[in-house]
């Protein structure tokens, strides 16, 4: 019997990202073993595979490069997926100083092969992402390492900030309103593809420092692929083009329309005014052949993945919260909340917030409780129902109200599922942080939101919402 490839350790930086998320599993489950990278790996707790036997999780800022070292020494082949657009205004700046970072701990550790996911670039372009995303690749050829450069387009799949900006604005809006930039180009490649890609250089022998453009089977315009969205999701679709949209005004709004991150939103947007098209004599699949999933099978496959949005430790895979979901709910939730300092100790604070509900109000603003309550009933809910558990120590599955306990950690951590009649999908989160010399007390409300509908009750409640977090957390800590 022929022996089959050897697996290899693979070290895979920006795990938390989009791709990361996704292509982590997807090597653990063809038996690599895995070295996952990020500033914060604890954000990946909720992953269903973060405790798989074959996967090594560590801390490392590529901020602080001398956090590099030991894995790297522990590695042959580097998957770096890194991407700073969350970081705000300045994600250019930040993105190519990582790059430099981590260059510079590759040249004291020569030998690796990095794969690396960059996107897709337009002849000219003043977009900061696609000029970071091109700078990072010519920074990393600096190291003397083998670099695999895969330029991507618009990724199909659920998460996806392009696609999901995309399937906010055609189920958020009766008529669209769009910039010129709807006419432009692209050649939206599915994950599976991409993740497929991605995967071939683990073992496939490649020479010097090749560039490879990734793109699906077919170019289409934006304004074509969310006509092809709507006709898949059979909803009715008026798109009216406005010149004077340029791509700031189209940032802004965008922000209002779509529960994608702002910063990733305002990023990605400015660089739909060119066409990014894969070159031909670059494109990825001269040298890896591939049936490519067509467009409309992508989008079929990403809408029936978000119905397992819910299947994680975040909602606890409560059986309520996924009856509750609908296909037109928003992928990403729109947040509000207020983070109070306080002296008072964990255990303290968390003695007295557990005690919410019931006849002892909401701590703050209890009027307006009631009339939230009161609004309920009008419209069929539960909302004046007064209960709380007859035990002391609240536990996941309690009823307090019309609120449902998802999850419960002492002195940490308060999960609590929406139950009033709403458009949308939503929790309430308590969390209690210590600092060591004081602790921050955090409330905050997670929305998805159901069409436009759920946009403009979101924005209804938003003052109120932060008038009376910030007075909830002051009361909790008078309290306590």
């Amino acid at each position: 019997m022929t022996a089959g490839p050897i697996k290899k350790r693979v070290l895979v930086l920006g795990v938390t990202g989009y791709i990361g998320r996704h292509f982590v599993p997807c090597l653990l489950s063809q038996g690599y073993s895995v070295i996952a990278a990020a500033r914060t790996p604890q954000a990946l707790s909720n992953e269903k595979w973060y405790n798989h036997p074959k996967l090594i999780l560590h801390r490392v800022d590529l901020a602080k490069p001398e956090t590099l070292t030991s894995i790297l020494d522990n590695t042959e082949l580097v998957f770096y997926l890194v991407h700073g657009m969350m970081a705000g205004k300045q994600f250019f700046d930040y993105e190519l100083r990582l790059a430099n970072n981590f260059t510079r701990a590759l040249t004291a550790s020569p030998g690796k092969r990095v794969v690396y996911l960059g996107a897709l670039q337009p002849a000219s372009t003043e977009s900061q992402h696609l000029l970071a995303r091109k700078a990072t690749g010519d920074i990393l050829r600096q190291s003397g390492c083998q670099v695999i450069e895969l330029r991507s387009g618009v990724i199909i799949g659920p998460g996806s900030a392009a696609f999901e900006v995309m399937r906010d604005m055609v189920y958020h809006l009766p008529v669209m309103t769009t910039p010129k930039w709807v006419r432009s180009l692209s050649a939206p490649v599915a994950l599976a593809d991409l993740l497929y890609y991605l995967e071939h250089f683990i073992n496939h022998p490649v020479e010097g420092n090749p560039i490879y453009d990734v793109g699906g089977s077919e170019a289409i315009s934006y304004e074509e692929q969310m006509r092809r969205f709507a006709r898949i999701i059979r909803k009715p679709l008026l798109i009216l083009k406005l010149p004077f949209l340029t791509p700031a005004i189209s940032s802004y709004w965008l922000h209002l329309v779509t529960s994608v991150p702002a910063p990733v939103a305002s990023a990605l947007v400015k660089g739909l005014a060119h066409d990014l098209l894969p070159r031909q004599e670059y494109d990825i699949s001269n040298a890896i052949p591939r049936q490519r999933i067509n467009f409309d099978d992508a989008v079929r496959t990403t809408l029936a993945e978000e119905n397992k949005l819910l299947d994680n430790e975040i909602w606890q895979y409560d059986a309520d919260a996924v009856s509750r979901w609908r296909p037109g709910f928003s992928y990403y939730p729109k947040q509000a909340g207020y983070t109070l300092r306080t002296g008072k100790s964990a255990s303290a604070l968390w003695s007295t917030l557990t005690k919410i509900g019931g006849n002892n109000g909401y701590f703050y603003a209890n009027p307006l409780w009631k009339v939230r309550a009161w609004l309920d009933q009008i419209f069929g809910g539960k909302g004046l129902i007064s209960k709380r558990p007859d035990h002391n120590q609240l536990q996941p599955g309690d009823y307090i109200d019309s609120w449902k306990v998802l999850s419960v950690k002492k002195n940490t951590h308060l999960s609590l599922l929406f139950g009033m009649k709403a458009p949308g999908l939503g929790r309430l989160e308590f969390s209690i942080t210590d600092k060591g010399d004081y602790r921050l007390l955090d409330i905050r409300a997670w929305w998805h939101p159901a069409g436009l509908w759920g946009l403009l009750y979101w924005f209804a409640m938003l003052p109120a919402h932060l008038f009376i977090f910030k007075g909830m957390a002051k009361a909790i800590s008078t309290r306590s």
